[in-house]
């Protein structure tokens, strides 16, 4: 009986303190130092929230970077389902959708007979990508000079804005933000009404 009493007492009193008083000590640090991304790194437009920095979300207006291909829920991008295809490199489902993504890139830039960047026609690990490389956002910037009615090389200045560098020099490759990059495509380089 006293190891039962015992047991139970130190379940309830490590589901307390590693349950509750540790989770609440980290986020009132997080809150303290790092405000933005402990509330979820919401980006406004507006006056509403649009989404988040941090989490990718699908655009299929010609006039706007597209993300990653998504395999997080149904129709990609659910941020409740996060999670990648699992296909292996033998998978002739992969192969398809690779073929079917590379097909899709092509159309934003006919004629081109170099590769298309990796991440325009695969899947992240998560699905919820939000950025791309800057050869894969350059890619889409004839795409969508047109469907603005500007010239190629002004979308490319406002990607090229949005190119971040590694983390700390060392970490991660070059990226855009690809919600970020939208909203200012809005506001320097609005669409022909």
């Amino acid at each position: 009986m006293k190891l039962a009493i015992r047991s139970t007492l130190f379940v309830l009193v490590l589901t307390v303190l590693l349950g509750g008083a540790y989770p609440a000590a980290v986020t009132a640090v997080a809150r303290a130092f790092w405000k933005d991304q402990a509330d979820g790194s919401f980006v406004t437009a507006g006056g509403r929230v649009v989404g988040s920095s941090l989490i990718g979300q699908g655009f299929k207006n010609p006039g706007y970077l597209h993300p990653r291909p998504s395999a997080a829920g149904k129709d990609g991008y659910d941020a409740t389902a996060s999670g990648g295809t699992n296909l292996g490199p033998t998978s002739a489902d992969l192969v398809k959708a690779v073929e079917a993504a590379v097909a899709a890139a092509r159309t934003d830039r006919p004629g081109e007979t170099g590769p298309v960047p990796a991440d325009l026609v695969t899947t992240s690990a998560s699905g919820l990508d939000p950025h791309l490389s800057p050869d894969a956002a350059l890619w889409q910037a004839l795409r969508i000079a047109k469907a603005r009615g500007v010239t190629e090389d002004q979308v490319a200045e406002v990607i090229r804005r949005h190119v971040e560098p590694r983390t700390l020099g060392l970490f991660g490759e070059p990226r855009v933000n690809v919600l970020l990059t939208n909203l200012d495509l809005d506001r320097s380089l609005p669409a022909a009404r």
